[in-house]
């Protein structure tokens, strides 16, 4: 049993004539009917009456058309779906991104791209920048959201080779304070007026160079941080600032908050910037990497 089969079977159906239905399907009447008789044949049973010279579905015909229209309409839908995830039109798209990303790369970029393109599922996850360079390179990740300049990867040479990026933006650190520290009038903070204060900062994760940078920053200023606590994200990390335990320095732009509660501030010592760029592998065939990165201006 064949779909051109069932199309014909179809036709003839619809209108109870093969003539008419030999027309509409640019075929000769013979080759019709032809297929129509291999098809009762396949099946085992006569789908139509041909008593008196007029057709007329028999019961087995009946039950059958029901059946090949549905088969029909989901292998029409299956050849569209193709076809769009051909055109990247359909498919998911496994983006990584480092939490620095979350509050305005990453929904600038994600927004825009899932209203122009609904039929791709985001899978988004957080991950570091080494992560997710082994990910984009194992074929795991189609793009990544990363600091292809931070510290950890500048200590393992050669570790973007074969990939491509484009930088977004060069960030710089900021000091995380309550509204009410008395450092939060200050237009910039030098890390030396940090000396004695409880520190909140993201755990040392491998792959993660940021408390190094600032651990290491600290130490260039006279001191070494407090750390009390380590939160999991940057969210915890502003609402425990918030809160009133501690202070902290992260990657701009900071979360969107009530600046009467939070006060983001700009460092006066010397602090290498962080590149924030897309990443992603040439070798990736996905197709929704491809429309991705045309929605981009990067295709």
């Amino acid at each position: 049993m064949e779909l051109h089969q069932l199309r014909s079977f179809v036709a003839v159906a619809d209108g109870m004539h093969v003539g008419q239905a030999a027309r509409r399907l640019h075929v000769a009447q013979p080759t019709l009917s032809r297929q129509i008789a291999a098809l009762e044949r396949d099946l085992g049973v006569e789908l139509f009456s041909r008593a008196r010279r007029r057709l007329a579905l028999t019961s087995a015909g009946e039950v059958f058309l029901a059946e090949a229209r549905e088969i029909l309409q989901r292998a029409d839908k299956a050849k569209r779906d193709a076809q769009r995830a051909a055109r990247g039109e359909v498919g998911t798209l496994r983006l990584g991104y480092v939490q620095s990303a979350t509050y305005d790369a990453l929904p600038r970029i994600a927004g825009p791209f899932r209203s122009q393109s609904p039929g791709i599922r985001l899978d988004v996850q957080a991950m570091t920048t080494l992560r997710q360079i082994a990910a984009l390179r194992a074929g795991t990740l189609d793009v990544g959201l990363l600091r292809p300049q931070q510290p950890s990867a500048r200590k393992h040479p050669g570790v973007l080779d074969g990939l491509r990026t484009s930088v977004l933006s060069h960030d710089d650190m900021l000091a995380v304070l309550p509204a009410g520290h008395p450092l939060a009038d200050q237009d910039r903070i030098a890390l030396a007026d940090l000396r004695g204060e409880a520190f909140l900062l993201y755990a040392a994760e491998a792959g993660s160079s940021g408390y190094d940078v600032i651990v290491e920053a600290c130490l260039r200023a006279g001191f070494m941080p407090d750390v009390v606590q380590h939160p999991k994200d940057a969210a915890t990390l502003v609402a425990l600032v918030a809160a009133g335990l501690g202070i902290s320095i992260m990657i701009s732009p900071g979360p969107p908050i009530d600046p009467a509660l939070i006060a983001f501030r700009p460092l006066a010592d010397d602090l290498p910037t962080w590149d924030l760029a897309l990443a992603w592998s040439p070798d990736n065939p996905s197709t929704a990497l491809a429309r991705f990165l045309t929605t981009q201006g990067l295709g």
